[in-house]
């Protein structure tokens, strides 16, 4: 065979491979991520410094191609889901980042919210509006909101919570039009929108959108976050540990290098998380010395349905122990846990 026709061969080829990688399947690929210091990414105004690190954790996950799903498939700590697993039915790879990047925003709250409450220190909140998590094809706010805008009147009505907001729609009928007020990327903005019934619920009036609460939390002193595009709430009890650290006056680290996982609630609680054996294997690459993993109690109901799943500290333990770290895997159920734990050390 000539050398031209080995080239155009090798041309054909690589433009079949490349094109094939743009071609995606029904599935998401999970795998280690990273840990990150959480120094430059939380400060408190005037805050203390600290000597080791706090750190949260992270898990890669992208859409599948025929390349990464074959490869996934080989390595263990590599993990392949069907769609349906990670996103909601309908829901659009818009409305999935939406989501995540408000469960990321209510983490923080909650986060800020705990440190300061253990750290006696002032704090309050601010209601914004509604913040809108997903639209409905086909209802009439199909044609005029995205998901992340956040409305913040009706008929020039503000209202103090997403529930005085449904109420308000609430009296209205088939067929009438209000003025929305709203924000999208930092721009004031108003439209008129009819109202619809909605095809799932007979008789039900809406805009057609899914909704929750917009409030931001106003403390003394001043609290800075840059999470930039990290979504999620599991980061939620890190957070909660570097405010702390931040805003008293002893160094909970001790100079130690410390990672973890777990949402948290307001009344700091931590929660269960997914991929909690690659984010160990993230904070091991990172040289974490300790990390904290929920010891969340799995309730009988889903036992059933799922009777293999374990909680997450056992499947953290489960996988340093496979790696062959030395990283001390520490088990919480609060963010006190943590801090008692980091206290007695």
């Amino acid at each position: 065979m000539s050398q031209k026709k080995w080239i155009r061969i090798l041309i054909v080829m690589t433009i079949l491979i490349i094109g094939s990688s743009f071609y995606y399947l029904p599935y998401y690929v999970t795998k280690p991520g990273s840990a990150k210091d959480l120094d430059p990414i939380i400060e408190v105004e005037n805050g203390y410094e600290d000597e080791g690190k706090l750190m949260l954790t992270t898990v890669r996950m992208g859409k599948a191609n025929i390349y990464t799903y074959f490869i996934a498939s080989l390595r263990k700590y590599e993990h392949i889901y069907p769609v349906g697993e990670i996103r909601r039915s309908e829901e659009t790879d818009e409305e999935y980042n939406v989501r995540q990047l408000h469960l990321m925003e209510s983490s923080k709250l909650n986060a800020i919210e705990v440190a300061f409450q253990h750290a006696d220190k002032k704090y309050s909140f601010q209601y914004n509006g509604v913040y809108v998590l997903n639209v409905y094809p086909g209802m009439p706010a199909d044609e005029v909101l995205e998901p992340g805008d956040m409305i913040s009147a009706i008929d020039g009505n503000e209202f103090s919570s997403s529930q005085e907001f449904i109420e308000y729609i609430d009296t209205k009928s088939i067929g009438d039009t209000v003025n929305i007020t709203f924000t999208r990327d930092d721009e004031v903005q108003e439209k008129e929108v009819a109202l619809a019934e909605f095809s799932a619920s007979e008789g039900k009036v809406g805009l057609g959108i899914g909704l929750v609460d917009d409030k931001e939390i106003i403390t003394t002193p001043k609290v800075t976050m840059n999470t930039e595009k990290i979504g999620g709430p599991s980061a939620g009890l890190m957070f909660s540990l570097q405010l702390y650290n931040e805003l008293v006056e002893r160094d909970i680290t001790h100079g130690m290098e410390i990672a973890g996982t777990g949402t948290i609630s307001s009344n700091g609680t931590v929660g269960r998380i997914g991929g909690i054996e690659q984010k160990v294997i993230a904070a091991d690459k990172a040289g974490a010395e300790v990390f904290f993993a929920p010891m969340d109690l799995i309730p009988d109901r889903i036992k059933k349905t799922n009777p293999d799943l374990k909680p997450n500290y056992e499947e953290a333990l489960k996988t340093a122990e496979e790696i062959g770290t030395d990283m001390k895997i520490v088990p919480v159920k609060t963010f006190e846990d943590a801090l008692n734990y980091l206290d007695s050390l």
